[in-house]
């Protein structure tokens, strides 16, 4: 573990600690006018699922997007894979900031992801923490949900996602969530049941896409689901390292790196459990490489 005078301090810096930017290739999904990569600080490929103009024509009228700032983007990742988006070029390092909730085939994505990685890369992700957004009254997800998305290789949010999301995300204050547990009943809603038959009805009728959280985490939960899916051989990432969700915040970092060794994977992610089982984590841990391959030594 690091010490504490070494710990990473800002969203960025917990992102991107140990890669060196102005070395490596980077890729960011869905940056829009947010980028964490930026080029000044070395090659980066913006990938997003619309061309830029497009993006800018779809966030006019929303006040939280700053049209003129959203990136130029040099890769469309819609309809085609995302090898095909980018053609020859493979990349050493990929950033998706609260992109991995919103994916309609989890499985499917990671497999792309793993597609356009060199040997060595890694996936860095940032992933919003349950327990502190507006999914605190939704349950955490499960493997069958996961299962059966890959299943029918969905390209949309299913309808019972749908309707899970329309009836229970609500306006949840998250220093609040930090303070205890609240109370369901005083809690505002975001929506109604009328709204998520209609929602669920829209997609099940007209192929609607509707952006919603698929997929629901907390830190020990995630890990839980992708020791899961490692251990039925869904997935061929293991558990590089990770930053547990600081107090008062509410999104924790993992980053992921391609392995064929399933024992690897799998004790990679039982690891990652096992430093994230505390309901309210009082500190971040930040475990390298280099410790969690000691600690599975150890344990095998």
């Amino acid at each position: 573990m690091i010490s504490a005078d070494r710990c990473p301090r800002t969203r960025k810096e917990k992102l991107l600690a140990g890669l060196v930017q102005k070395d490596s290739l980077g890729l960011e999904i869905g940056a829009l006018c947010r980028p964490l990569l930026l080029k000044d600080d070395g090659p980066v490929i913006y990938v997003d699922h619309a061309d830029t103009e497009t993006l800018r024509t779809k966030y006019k009228d929303d006040p939280s997007v700053d049209v003129n700032a959203i990136v130029e983007v040099d890769a469309v990742w819609g309809s085609n894979t995302l090898q095909q988006a980018l053609g020859t070029r493979r990349v050493d390092y990929v950033v998706a900031s609260h992109v991995v909730e919103h994916v309609p085939d989890l499985v499917a994505w990671l497999t792309e992801l793993r597609s356009i990685l060199k040997p060595n890369g890694e996936v860095r992700l940032v992933v919003p923490d349950k327990r502190f957004t507006f999914d605190y009254f939704r349950e955490e997800t499960r493997i069958a949900s996961v299962l059966y998305c890959n299943l029918i290789r969905a390209r949309i949010p299913q309808p019972q996602l749908l309707i899970d999301y329309c009836v229970n995300v609500a306006k949840v204050d998250c220093f609040a969530a930090w303070r205890g547990p609240l109370d369901p009943h005083l809690i505002e809603r975001h929506h109604d049941i009328d709204t998520a038959l209609g929602v669920a009805r829209d997609c099940l009728e007209n192929g609607a896409y509707h952006d919603v959280h698929c997929w629901v985490f907390s830190p020990h939960s995630f890990a839980q689901l992708f020791r899961e899916m490692a251990e039925l051989e869904l997935i061929d990432f293991a558990c590089a390292n990770f930053f547990d969700t600081d107090r008062n915040d509410m999104e924790f970092f993992v980053s992921l790196q391609p392995s064929d060794d399933k024992s690897h994977i799998v004790e990679s992610w039982r690891l990652m459990e096992t430093e994230t089982v505390d309901d309210a984590p009082d500190r971040p841990f930040w475990k390298t490489r280099r410790a969690l391959r000691s600690a599975i030594t150890e344990a095998t």
